[in-house]
């Protein structure tokens, strides 16, 4: 496999490249640094159809995710470095319990450098079969000592970063009779939804998936939906703007007709490229960083290696809130946009540990 890597995607400690050809795995694990900790981030199974070199951009996808899992954990104050992993594939066809089994070994065989959880196309089950040959695993199920789901404290930490930028915005730390828009109501924007209707807020959807919007509108008949994503970034009235499907919400197409005040939502390198963040700033739209406010699910997965309690680890995603308020300060103060502010923040973190 030959792989570009752009310079901006640089600056990882290594890139393991794994392949298992009785079980049809291929998979991409990169780490981006371990100076906090051993790097910590999910593992996604995603088929990456629509690309002709699917190998390519998942390298490159695992590349950028273990560097924003890097910032996410030095934002959140754990004792861990940014990792990724991605496997190559329709997880609807290529899982197997074989396959995931050679994934773990291969996770096992860097000996402790790089923990592996949940993300988009795998679940707590997978990480239980995972486990079965790699120590190194977590958001295991909670019959197997895991902590479950991590969807519900990253859900829990979005609606945190969403508290702290109405404070910002409008003086109060609630959505109530704000209009918000939902864009992905799988696993953590369905949660998601169920926090803002309880905090008061009017709801818009859309998913690709019918069957998730079906979901969120059987629990919440007064939701509205939303033809498409294009429609919802232009819906009239909307106040806060929340991603959380997949990564590059945020371009140059949308960011000019978005009409939302407020970007804050769970979706991984929401900006699609350097600059956008200067577009909403110079558009007047304040941007929660993503991987500061989504921090919720890996803050879960940390604390279950430590024997897992929830209601100390929801403590500790509980101050989403506050380190969102630091982030727009800080930007407001330096002049910059607050995804430059976290930046930075992260930075001065992991280069503190290097020391």
């Amino acid at each position: 496999m030959q792989t570009l890597f752009r310079s901006e995607q640089g600056g990882h400690e290594q890139v393991v490249l794994c392949q298992d050809r009785r079980s049809g795995l291929k998979a991409v694990i990169a780490i981006h640094s371990t100076a906090l900790g051993p790097a910590l981030g999910g593992t996604r199974f995603h088929a990456y159809a629509d690309h002709s070199l699917p190998e390519e951009a998942a390298t490159l996808d695992a590349l950028n995710l273990a560097r924003g899992m890097s910032y996410k954990n030095a934002m959140a104050g754990l004792e861990h470095g940014g990792g990724k992993a991605v496997i190559i594939g329709d997880p609807d066809v290529l899982k197997s319990e074989e396959l995931l089994l050679a994934y773990g070994r291969f996770i096992s065989s860097l000996g402790g450098r790089y923990v592996t959880a949940c993300d988009v196309g795998t679940y707590v089950q997978d990480m239980d079969v995972v486990a079965r040959e790699c120590r190194w695993t977590t958001g295991r199920s909670p019959e197997n000592g895991g902590a479950g789901d991590s969807s519900v404290l990253t859900s829990f930490g979005v609606f945190q970063g969403m508290r702290a930028s109405a404070q910002r915005l409008w003086g109060a730390p609630t959505l109530r009779g704000r209009t918000v828009g939902v864009a992905g109501v799988g696993k953590v924007g369905r949660l998601l939804v169920d926090l803002l209707i309880e905090d008061g807020a009017e709801v818009v959807v859309t998913d690709v998936r019918g069957e998730s919007v079906d979901r969120v509108r059987a629990s919440h008949p007064q939701v509205t939906v939303a033809a498409s994503t294009e429609a919802l970034i232009r819906t009239e009235g909307l106040d806060v703007y929340a991603p959380c499907a997949l990564g590059g919400a945020l371009d140059d197409a949308t960011v000019p007709v978005l009409t939302a005040k407020a970007v804050c939502g769970a979706a991984n390198n929401q900006l699609a490229h350097p600059g956008v963040e200067k577009d909403l700033a110079d558009r007047g739209i304040l941007y929660a960083p993503d991987y500061v406010v989504n921090a919720g699910g890996v803050i879960q997965v940390a604390d279950e290696l430590n024997g897992f309690d929830f209601a100390r680890a929801k403590e500790k995603a509980t101050k989403i809130y506050d380190t969102t308020l630091e982030i727009f300060e800080r930007a407001a103060g330096d002049g910059v946009p607050p995804a430059v502010a976290a930046d930075r923040i992260a930075e001065q973190r992991m280069a503190a540990a290097r020391g």
